[in-house]
C-alpha cells in the first residue's frame, strides 16, 4: 500500500478540437485561385540594382540595360551547344577509326599466319 497514494496517475487529455469545417482543401488549384485570389506573378528579385524575373525555368533580367548581356549569354549558349555537337561527332569518328584499325590489324595477323603456314608447308614438300 503506497504511503502517499498512487504515484502514477496521468492526467486526462483534453478532447481534440474538430477539424476545419472548410472544404477549400478539397478544391483543385484553379478553384483555389478563383476563390482565394491566389494569382501570383512570376517570382522577381532585385540583386545589386538589377531586377531579375523567373521565366521558363531561368532568371532573366527585366531592365532593358542588360539586353546586351542577355544576347551575349544566348550567343555563348548557342556556341556551347555547337561545340558539344562537334565534340560528339568527333568522338564518333574516333570510335569508327579505332574499329577500322582493329579490323585491319586482325586481318593482317590472319594473313601473316596463313603466309607462315604456306611457307612451312612448302618447306616440307622440298
Amino acid at each position: 500500500m503506497p504511503l502517499f497514494g498512487n504515484t502514477f496517475s496521468p492526467k486526462k487529455t483534453p478532447p481534440r478540437k474538430c477539424a476545419s469545417l472548410s472544404n477549400l482543401h478539397l478544391l483543385d488549384r484553379s478553384t483555389h485561385e478563383i476563390e482565394l485570389g491566389l494569382e501570383y506573378g512570376s517570382p522577381t528579385m532585385n540583386l545589386a540594382g538589377q531586377s531579375l524575373k523567373f521565366e521558363n525555368g531561368q532568371w532573366m533580367a527585366e531592365s532593358g540595360s542588360y539586353t546586351g548581356e542577355r544576347r551575349e549569354m544566348q550567343r555563348l549558349r548557342k556556341r556551347n551547344q555547337q561545340l558539344e555537337e562537334e565534340n560528339n561527332l568527333l568522338r564518333l569518328k574516333v570510335d569508327i577509326l579505332l574499329d577500322m584499325l582493329s579490323e585491319t590489324t586482325a586481318e593482317s595477323h590472319l594473313m601473316e599466319k596463313e603466309l607462315e603456314e604456306l611457307k612451312s608447308h612448302s618447306r616440307r614438300k622440298k
